[in-house]
């Protein structure tokens, strides 16, 4: 049996706005979300963060990844890229989290196998109602290790 430490599913924000991680922070704690949080500023950030992890615990514990797709260094879908790549990453649940609403956009993070795509129309609204849904789904949902 998996310690509870490697199987309670972990959150880990990449978003390089300031203003929208400060938004979903406050809202995981208004709907008392109280998993495990880290925030990456870019996708260069959050892959490095993620190997990090995969050699300290010597297998990834579970995460959820929500993705801005436009940041500096590397974006969102080369993050996505790059996860896919990579064997030990490439189960990583990711649900994107943007203001882009172009089909390309919706289609490309498709092809890389989110698990969901939300566009940031109204922030506060769209932020609750997602994160709400990203609770409920860390705390039944059987994750990948």
């Amino acid at each position: 049996m998996r310690s509870k430490e490697l199987k309670e599913a972990r959150f880990l924000i990449v978003d390089d706005d300031e203003i929208s991680v400060m938004a979903m922070q406050r809202a995981m704690r208004k709907l008392k979300i109280s998993n495990e949080t880290h925030v990456c500023t870019d996708g260069q950030h959050a892959l490095e963060f993620l190997k990090a992890q995969l050699e300290e615990h010597s297998c990834l514990p579970p995460y959820i990844v929500t993705l801005d797709l436009n940041m500096p260094r590397m974006g969102g879908l080369e993050l996505l890229d790059a996860l896919r790549a990579d064997p030990d990453l490439s189960r990583v649940v990711v649900f994107v989290f943007t203001t882009s609403d172009t089909p390309q956009d919706v289609q490309s993070a498709y092809d890389h196998n989110v698990a969901g795509y939300v566009v940031k129309e109204n922030p506060s609204e769209t932020l609750a109602t997602a994160l709400n849904m990203l609770g409920t789904y860390s705390r039944i949902v059987e994750l990948p290790v």
